[in-house]
């Protein structure tokens, strides 16, 4: 019989090693799945990584597809650091681009620099006031964040459906259920190719990082995530304190939302989140909420989708094998978290241990 132990601390050195690990392990399982296809590893590894950086136009691509995911994983690691469980990123993006879409849709002859400062104001404060309304019931009434910010994530989807099929539906679409795209006013500007999302996106990992580590309120915010009671014990303001730190998270992620309707969409529809704000919950954890690492992780987990799709293209494997390549891997750095806090021991070496202590 075995026995799971929580370690109580582990070296740098050593939790390296054991991710290094299950990436390896990962790309052995994958090698014979892609094998079982009837395909060469090596060649479709190679074309994965030709796919996110074999080329000026790729690289782009990887940065576009890193931009979303990073600047919302930032958010969503706020409240991650606090220990309040927002997996509302998604709806936050899409109310974030909703409210930066009313301007973008109503005053489309506004000076191009006033209308996107505006945007992205008015995308910020849509993605916080969806991350406020779970704070306060989480205060109030100790409701389940979880259940209470995913649930969330659907009312917002139903208010954009509402709008795309009914008030901002565009007459000259023909009949077509879709809203007006925005003017070139409304849309971010490129900046070596890219659009500017990716010079926000570098600022942002820096704010997050000095906010979180070298300000009074960071520092709150992570003793109330290690504990509620130290926290009070400290004179820290439990309510003040969990409502700005939501209000930062969902205003990072409604920021997503206005890059990803301008620059991406170019327009507010159902899909303009994609599903990042799920996925940004992965590579916030698998980033054990640190800034910088985001950053880093970030455009790998990019460079992951698009090298996906990629090898879809260039093998005519089905989108589904691709997604089970990609998943595997996942499942395999997300399994490493276990072995990097927990350790399994057979019960008659707990004995040994205890008899010798």
């Amino acid at each position: 019989m075995f026995k799971i132990i929580k370690i109580e601390e582990i070296t740098t050195k050593r939790s390296i090693l054991i991710r290094c690990i299950s990436i390896a392990l990962a790309f052995l399982v994958v090698a014979a799945f892609i094998s079982i296809l009837g395909l060469n590893p090596i060649k479709v590894y190679g074309a994965m990584l030709k796919g996110s950086f074999g080329s000026l136009y790729s690289i782009k691509e990887t940065i576009v597809k890193s931009i979303p995911l990073i600047i919302t994983a930032l958010g969503v690691s706020i409240a991650f650091k606090m220990q309040f469980w927002n997996i509302g990123g998604e709806g936050q993006i899409v109310m974030g681009a909703l409210f930066s879409s009313y301007f973008a849709l109503n005053f489309s002859d506004m000076n191009k620099f006033l209308l996107l400062t505006i945007m992205a104001v008015a995308g910020m404060v849509g993605g916080a006031i969806w991350a406020y309304i779970p704070s306060i019931l989480k205060f109030k009434f100790n409701t389940n964040e979880t259940i209470v910010t995913l649930m969330m994530n659907y009312i917002a989807l139903k208010f954009v459906t509402y709008l795309q099929y009914g008030p901002w539906k565009d007459p000259k679409a023909q009949g077509f259920p879709k809203i007006a795209s925005f003017s070139d006013n409304a849309v971010l500007p490129e900046v070596m190719g890219v659009h500017l999302g990716w010079i926000i996106t570098l600022i942002l990992v820096i704010a997050v990082h000095v906010f979180i580590n070298h300000t009074k309120k960071g520092y709150e915010i992570s003793v109330l995530g290690e504990s509620e009671k130290t926290a009070i014990y400290a004179g820290i303001n439990i309510k003040r304190t969990l409502i700005i730190a939501m209000l930062l998270s969902g205003g990072l992620c409604g920021l997503t939302g206005m890059i990803q309707a301008s620059a991406v969409s170019g327009t507010l529809s159902v899909e303009v989140s994609g599903g990042v704000g799920y996925t940004a919950i992965i590579v916030a954890w698998l980033s054990a909420l640190k800034a910088p690492v985001i950053l880093i992780v970030g455009v790998l987990f990019a460079a992951l989708l698009e090298g996906g799709a990629f090898i879809q293209t260039a093998f005519g494997i089905p989108e589904a094998a691709a997604l089970i390549l990609q998943s595997t891997i996942l499942f395999f750095v997300l399994g490493s978290e276990f072995f990097i806090k927990y350790k399994v021991v057979a019960k008659n070496t707990m004995k040994v241990l205890k008899e010798a202590a």
